[in-house]
């Protein structure tokens, strides 16, 4: 998992609860707002250029209205729209935190709060990112608060609305959320695809043995990525799980059918990490094991040319002292008999490995 940079400005100690401050990375762009309001037979999608203008929509209201705020790191709008809305402060704390793990409240009854993360493959550093969602689910709105404007990953719900394919114009505003939750579910399918496809790619390499310092490095990256990403999807289990058992007026019955099938989807890409997370053990220690058989590899043969070496040494140090009563010396065909003594030496030792299998 990408290492993020977090602002300095974390919550002092001994700071009231509920004090809006920004926890996350460095940002230097303006907050964009625009809000949906769709029925089955209309849509209207506009920016919002004034905070004055986030409104809540009335009770009685004939649409669905859908607040999307892209950017949570500027305390005054976060603030504004909570008066509008009239969110809880803790709420408005959580939103502005990205550290936040994936929860699901609800307040009094009268709205829902969904945090969650999206998880997604940085396509120019090859590292899986995180986003830090936010959503306040009412009778007849969704606000939701994304991280970041780098892309609007709520896009294509956003084009089934304008082209009014789908179940989204005919259900209500917890259908909306429904449908933006398993958007987020399916980028997990996705990271973890582009993750199966990393690790048999060095599983490969091991098992070629043309794996090298740089694989064990990248196996622990892929590690270290799938810890993490089984970090954020844990919760959202029991988060999805809350959402069906919750008994709340702003979850109707004919949309938990569609979050049952959501939290068998996480179930899925949860059992997938699972699977992941311990192959990649078994490659470390493949790994490892290809490594040390390497490594004895090569000490067999050291070992085998130093047993072949030891005999003719011993020969050459016998001949080489400096005695003057040595008969062998002054024989006409001393020399070639020594050598032909050290190659017998040589062949009958070489046999004798190969047949006891160390060569």
């Amino acid at each position: 998992m990408a290492r993020r940079r977090y602002k300095h400005s974390e919550k002092k100690l001994g700071s009231s609860p509920g004090t809006l401050v920004y926890v996350g990375q460095e940002t230097d762009y303006k907050t964009r707002i625009r809000r949906i309001e769709y029925s089955l037979s209309d849509y209207k999608v506009e920016e919002i250029k004034r905070l004055s203008d986030c409104r809540r929509p009335p009770e009685d209201a004939s649409c669905i209205s859908w607040l999307n705020v892209d950017g949570i790191h500027e305390p005054q709008v976060i603030e504004r729209i909570g008066q509008q809305y009239k969110l809880h402060a803790l709420l408005l704390e959580d939103v502005m935190n990205t550290q936040q793990k994936p929860k699901m409240e609800q307040y009094d009854g009268a709205y829902l709060y969904v945090t969650l993360k999206m998880i997604y493959m940085n396509s120019a550093s090859k590292e899986v990112e995180s986003e830090h969602l936010s959503f306040v689910l009412g009778e007849k709105y969704l606000v939701s608060f994304q991280e970041e404007r780098k892309s609007d990953i709520f896009q294509p719900v956003l084009d089934r609305i304008v082209a009014s394919a789908g179940k989204t114009r005919r259900n209500g505003s917890d259908y909306l959320l429904y449908a933006l939750m398993d958007l987020v579910v399916d980028h997990y399918f996705v990271v973890l695809d582009n993750i199966g496809e990393r690790l048999e790619t060095l599983e490969n390499s091991i098992i070629q043995q043309v794996a090298s310092q740089q694989t064990l490095t990248r196996l622990y990256a892929l590690k270290r990525d799938i810890t993490l990403m089984r970090k954020f999807v844990w919760p959202v289990r029991e988060l999805i799980n809350s959402l069906m058992l919750e008994e709340s007026e702003m979850i109707r019955p004919t949309t938990v059918p569609f979050l049952r099938d959501l939290y068998d989807h996480v179930v899925q890409v949860l059992d997938t990490i699972d699977s992941y997370r311990e192959l990649a053990n078994g490659l470390v220690d493949l790994y490892l094991s290809t490594l040390s058989n390497r490594m004895n590899s090569v000490m067999k043969t050291l070992t085998i040319f130093s047993a072949i070496f030891m005999p003719l040494t011993f020969i050459v140090g016998i001949y080489g002292m400096n005695f003057d009563n040595m008969p062998e010396l002054r024989t006409q065909f001393g020399y070639f008999v020594v050598l032909g003594i050290m190659a017998v030496l040589v062949v009958a030792m070489i046999i004798y490995f190969r047949r006891r299998g160390w060569m």
